[in-house]
């Protein structure tokens, strides 16, 4: 009985690494030349739904979310480039397209 209990918490430790290991690994998105996760993308359409002022956006040279504290780290060498709205929505579209992203095994096409 006691070999029972044993091999039973066993599988359930071994099923929450899994769990949690499945949880560490990030999707990540490549365009253009950047490599930025899933995660960033997402944040990335927070922030801009907490853009400042109409007058800064007016002004501003860059995307909003360039100049907002919170931005990832690696969403921010994006706005270097002359194209970081383009490459913004570009990556939000893509982040919330399940079959670009080959998460949905009913897409076709993915590779």
């Amino acid at each position: 009985m006691g070999s029972r209990a044993a091999s039973g918490l066993l599988a359930g430790t071994v099923m929450l690494l899994l769990l949690l290991l499945q949880g560490t690994q990030s999707v990540y998105i490549q365009y253009q030349g950047y490599q930025v996760k899933l995660e960033s993308v997402k944040k990335l359409s927070d922030l801009e739904g907490r853009s400042g002022s109409p007058r800064l956006q007016a002004k501003s040279l860059q995307p909003l979310p360039c100049y907002h504290p919170a931005l990832p780290l690696d969403l921010q060498p994006i706005c270097a480039s002359r194209e970081a709205a383009s490459i913004f929505r570009s990556l939000r579209a893509i982040a919330g397209d399940d079959c670009e992203l080959c998460v949905n095994v009913a897409c076709t096409g993915c590779r």
